[in-house]
């Protein structure tokens, strides 16, 4: 089982988080602010963390930065909002975040960011498999819906291990393109079943069918794969 430190400055929620990741068998410490986190990161060298962005003293993103910045982002971190906009979602990957939970946090969810977290490879592979699911079906400054999480599933690893995407145009097109492989990665994973990729990526079946279209996936591709 791992170390977890929790930062929140809400108590509910530490205390919350605190029950149930001790339930699952974790060592879990608490932290009401930044200056507690620096202190509880440096005593414990924590396996994960989840971090709250909207804090009194320092925000959770200039937390973030701070600890990559010092080379100190050695721990996966998932970032927790209850006002989460794709521009945080975005900026939090961006500066090392695994992944990004919208409050109220589901046992559910939180389970399965935590356990993903816990089961990454080592920080050499880490940049490489952020998932851009951050940008999937929203624009910039949309809000989050409720259910939204989002993880930086193991988009690259593989034989796509090596690919990159050219980020210098329009968001649009950007997040297209990430969808795309995001998609192609998991039917490769799950031998083109759409049933299984639907469950997946928490998408309905007939939703994932026009968004892989609308993206231009190449379908047959995947069931002359299943076949070989």
């Amino acid at each position: 089982m791992a170390t977890i430190l929790v930062v929140d400055d809400e108590l509910g929620i530490r205390a919350l988080l605190s029950e149930i990741l001790t339930d699952e068998g974790h060592t879990v410490e608490v932290a009401e602010n930044a200056a507690e986190a620096r202190v509880c990161r440096q005593r414990m060298r924590p396996d994960l963390v989840l971090l709250d962005i909207w804090m009194p003293d320092v925000d959770g993103i200039t937390l973030l930065k701070e600890w990559g910045a010092a080379s100190l982002l050695s721990m996966p971190v998932i970032m927790m909002s209850g006002h989460g906009t794709i521009d945080t979602a975005v900026e939090a990957i961006k500066f090392g975040a695994l992944a990004f939970l919208e409050k109220p946090v589901t046992l559910q969810k939180l389970l399965r960011a935590v356990e993903q977290g816990l089961t990454k490879p080592g920080a050499s592979s880490a940049a490489a498999e952020r998932s851009v699911q951050a940008v999937l079906g929203a624009g910039s400054g949309a809000a989050l819906a409720p259910s939204t999480l989002l993880p930086l599933a193991p988009l690259l690893l593989g034989p796509q291990a090596e690919q990159s995407f050219d980020l210098d145009r329009p968001l649009r097109e950007a997040r297209d393109a990430f969808e795309k492989s995001y998609f192609e990665f998991h039917l490769a994973q799950e031998n083109g079943s759409m049933t299984r990729v639907a469950e997946k990526t928490g998408l309905e079946r007939t939703h994932l069918y026009r968004k892989l279209k609308q993206l231009g996936v190449d379908l047959t591709r995947n069931k002359r794969a299943s076949t070989v």
